[in-house]
């Protein structure tokens, strides 16, 4: 799935599915989010399987009424199979008996329409806290601590130095603990900061942090990116 240029400014990385059939309201939540979200749009349920199937997608907007078959229905599979990604029902169905619907069936929120984007893009960044649980404080990888909102990283409790550049790819992998990260992807999340942004030169930041912080905590997938692996 080709990833759009994008500038995220309040999170980790995370690619945005919008599912909705509307023909101006899907291109537009697209447009809105993507300062804050690489965002792709499916108009189908189908389409919603197909994506999520790549293993990709770290957020879920999620219409009811879709053209081939029930948003709803679509919610109960994903969490019977195991799905644990945010996904916020956005619909025009907004009684509170749809609405509780909604939450038993797994949505992380619902937010009927219309709706203000700016509160959406709130819930949207609530849901992922939730879910990753990284609402605050610092995340201990090995022997290595990285506190996200302070941008201070130590190793053994002795900190470490890092320059900017360092600090926003380890970032963008921390946040994706377990996944592969390519390294088209890393670019795209340097952007904002650098404008034009050479895929080689990721090479020497990642070879500077495991100098810096162990040369075991980034894992080279050979062909496909970067990964920080999951750790018990």
């Amino acid at each position: 799935m080709p990833y759009p240029r994008f500038a995220r400014l309040h999170w980790g990385p995370a690619l945005l599915l919008v599912v909705e059939d509307d023909e101006m309201l899907g291109p537009a939540l697209v447009e809105g989010l993507s300062p804050f979200f690489p965002a792709v749009l499916v108009t189908s349920v189908a389409g919603a399987e197909e994506a999520i199937a790549t293993g990709e997608c770290e957020l879920l907007l999620l219409d009811l009424g879709l053209p081939d078959g029930s948003g709803l229905d679509l919610l109960r599979r994903l969490r019977a199979r195991g799905q644990t990604l945010p996904i916020i029902v956005l619909t025009a169905l907004d009684t509170p008996a749809q609405r509780v619907a909604g939450l038993r069936s797994g949505a992380d929120d619902y937010v009927g329409k219309p709706f203000d984007l700016e509160e959406l893009v709130e819930r949207c960044l609530a849901a992922m806290r939730r879910v990753q649980g990284q609402a605050g404080g610092a995340l201990t990888i090995g022997e290595v601590t990285y506190d996200r909102a302070g941008h201070r990283v130590s190793r053994a409790g002795v900190a470490v130095a890092v320059s900017a550049t360092e600090l926003r790819i380890l970032d963008c992998l921390v946040a994706n603990q377990g996944r592969i990260v390519s390294k088209r992807r890393i670019e795209d999340y340097l952007h904002h900061w650098h404008g034009d942004f050479e895929s080689n030169a990721i090479e020497v930041y990642v070879s500077r942090l495991r100098r810096k912080l162990g040369k075991n905590l980034i894992v080279t997938v050979r062909g496909l990116g970067y990964t920080i692996p999951a750790r018990p």
